[in-house]
């Protein structure tokens, strides 16, 4: 009868080390059933699960590894496992699993032993831990720092209402943003990354820069607040605000576009996007004058916005066309993607205030980006203290594939 044995390898990472040790296994005929390594500074934990078949025998198989283990300068160890337990771990795949995202500026042992006690709370054990963020410098720390950590994390979840609001609660009094999603086919097949504008995309509401100039700051701003924060109904609101534009030279806005305030990161995310073949689109209640100087300067493929009317070089305190308000976002990233022939599972939305939560429930994955608490509440992931980039993380991408390098 074969034999199932877990083995174990710890210690100084070097090259060759897993050619030498799989070597030793190939002169003995053994089978891999399962292999998995992680290097943390320099030091290695190699573990492997082997079927040594009946026609051998274990003991000159393990003496050879300890020989090798000798030479590596590294630990082996072994662990017999029986065919029920081996069976029952087979029978265990295909079980649910689910993102954890952690980003921040730093990460703290507390930060993650809070999430970990969390799954295991709800009945999740975490398989996997990866850090996605490049290498810290502690003698040249960077200027704007970056940390993420994902946990992938299997099992039975039965009130993920509950785990949810648990994060929400860790990240509010830690300060770390957690994004926690199920881990499927699509999550590793997204293709459109739509953004809303105003604060998101650029670090200013272009509505109250015009109504300053116009001289009608406060009271735009003070509707603009209780529109982002739900309080009023944002097609209505957004009427009353561009009635009190009327008599505004279009060269004001001329003004204004030369000069948007880009939000950390966006660049970087916009190049990232394209290069890797994503479609890209701004769906944005703003003014699509300002939209089409982005879409321009960054490479969107799509551009939807709401559009002032302009009569004589000046604003007649009006709008053209269909209001794109909250529902209209929705209904827009529907139409994106229907146009691409993906699944709105292929989506991503990300936007700060509450006419995007509509866009945001129905995307792939909806990321509430330095948004309203009301938002924050509602979305699968969140980006609060960092740049716009930070969305790169939340997909998957680690520094080291996108090109940022890291210090040595």
């Amino acid at each position: 009868m074969s034999e199932i044995i877990l083995i174990n390898i710890t210690g100084k990472d070097r090259t060759g080390l897993v050619a030498r040790i799989t070597s030793v296994l190939a002169e003995h005929g053994v089978n891999v059933l399962d292999i998995g390594q992680g290097v943390i500074h320099d030091y290695i934990s190699l573990g492997i699960l082997v079927e040594i078949p009946a026609a051998h025998q274990a003991a000159p198989v393990l003496k050879d590894l300890l020989f090798a283990g000798h030479d590596l300068t590294v630990d082996v160890s072994f662990r017999p496992t029986s065919l029920d337990d081996y069976e029952a771990w087979v029978r265990a795949q295909g079980k649910e699993r689910r993102i954890i995202t952690l980003l921040g500026r730093k990460l703290t042992a507390a930060q993650i032993s809070s999430v970990a006690a969390v799954c295991a709370e709800n009945g999740l054990n975490i398989d996997v831990i990866t850090r996605l963020s490049g290498r810290v410098s502690l003698r040249n720390p960077a200027q704007s720092p970056k940390a993420c950590v994902q946990m992938a994390a299997s099992g039975h979840l039965a009130d993920e209402r509950g785990m949810r609001a648990q994060l929400l609660q860790i990240s509010m009094e830690t300060g770390v943003d957690i994004s926690f999603h199920v881990d499927d086919i699509y999550r590793r097949n997204r293709r459109l990354v739509v953004f809303d504008m105003d604060s998101t995309l650029i670090q200013t509401e272009v509505i109250n820069e015009l109504a300053a100039a116009a001289g009608a700051g406060a009271e735009v701003a003070a509707i603009t607040e209780a529109a982002m924060r739900g309080e009023l109904d944002f097609s209505q609101s957004l009427t009353r605000r561009v009635a009190l534009l009327a008599g505004l030279p279009e060269s004001t806005l001329a003004a204004i576009a030369e000069h948007l305030p880009l939000t950390e990161g966006a660049e970087l995310v916009c190049s990232t996007l394209k290069r890797l073949g994503y479609k890209i689109g701004i769906i944005s209640g703003g003014f699509d004058y300002f939209g089409r100087r982005l879409q321009a300067q960054l490479g969107f493929d799509y551009m939807f916005a709401n559009r002032l009317e302009i009569t004589d070089g000046r604003l007649t305190g009006r709008l053209e066309g269909k209001i794109v308000d909250g529902p209209g976002k929705a209904e827009i990233l529907r139409e994106i993607a229907a146009r691409e022939g993906l699944r709105l599972e292929q989506t991503i939305a990300v936007g700060d205030g509450a006419n995007d939560l509509p866009m945001l429930t129905i995307a792939g994955l909806g990321i509430a980006f330095h948004a309203k608490p009301v938002v924050r509440e509602q979305a699968e992931g969140a980006i609060s203290d960092m740049g716009l980039d930070g969305l790169l993380y939340l997909i998957g991408i680690r520094d080291r594939e996108i090109g940022v390098t890291e210090p040595v």
